[in-house]
């Protein structure tokens, strides 16, 4: 296989990370309208909107800026070359950038819902899609592992064997998915499945960041892995109520008094 895998459509000659970014985006929404229909929505149409919005730019900025400090070479970029208009990115940044402007909107629009329900299974289809893009496309987008000698490892186009991260991510946000889809449908507190897709997948990066040639700038990790502890520690609340009752699907039904209105996401 040679990297990048350029996808061919009638005349046209389409990079892998474009078609599979565009392809995320689409996918991830129709999910969203589907789960919408069926699930309700605890906020009018007015306000969704308005934060769906939010949500996008918010998640534009973070992707660039966190993208940035991890790898500053990627600003400057090459127009000549594709692959670098996609090297400077990242879920994690659009994930923090998303939450952050969403919560500052419903400041703004005195909502006091918990409104990020609704998003985390589309979420979870968006990572799946656009991490196929990453794979497709090779090092070129610097989401390849480190060398590995391990008898999965992948050359993705430079020669060298390599931890095939990008897979390990689809293989497990799709787990992901199915696990909140379970919990879905059997009732939760409202909140706790977006918090749950957000403490689970900050996680998951925080370990499998160590499997990628990133630079560490403090304390032996990156940039993306200390924004990722940032969350976890903004979300400890709920993982330390999560923990003290094992995780159990009562306690995602049943809301305390603490829990109920005092913090939203």
């Amino acid at each position: 296989m040679h990297f990048p895998v350029y996808l061919h459509i009638g005349f046209l000659r389409i990079h892998p990370h474009l078609f599979f970014e565009l392809l995320a985006y689409s996918a991830a929404f129709q999910v969203y309208l589907v789960l919408r229909r069926k699930s309700g929505d605890v906020i009018d149409d007015f306000g969704r909107w308005w934060l769906t919005a939010a949500a996008a730019v918010g998640a534009l900025f973070g992707s660039r800026l966190l993208g940035a400090l991890e790898n500053p070479a990627s600003v400057v970029g090459n127009l000549r070359n594709p692959a670098l208009l996609f090297s400077g990115q990242t879920i994690v940044g659009a994930l923090i950038g998303g939450l952050l402007a969403v919560e500052w909107t419903k400041t703004r629009l005195h909502i006091t819902r918990r409104t990020g329900d609704l998003f985390a299974i589309p979420l979870c289809v968006g990572i799946v899609v656009g991490r196929v893009g990453c794979f497709l496309t090779g090092v070129a987008d610097r989401t390849g592992g480190n060398p590995t000698a391990l008898p999965w490892g992948l050359d993705s186009g430079d020669g060298i064997s390599r931890q095939p991260v990008q897979l390990y991510e689809i293989a497990f946000v799709l787990c992901l998915a199915i696990f909140l889809y379970r919990v879905s449908w059997r009732g939760y507190q409202e909140g706790d499945l977006f918090k749950l897709f957000m403490v689970a997948y900050f996680t998951f990066r925080l370990f499998v960041d160590y499997l990628k040639p990133e630079m560490r700038i403090f304390a032996g990790l990156s940039s993306i892995q200390w924004a990722c502890v940032c969350m976890l520690l903004y979300y400890s609340r709920d993982i330390f109520r999560w923990m003290k009752s094992g995780l159990s699907l009562t306690a995602l039904r049943t809301p305390s008094g603490l829990e109920n209105g005092l913090y939203d996401n």
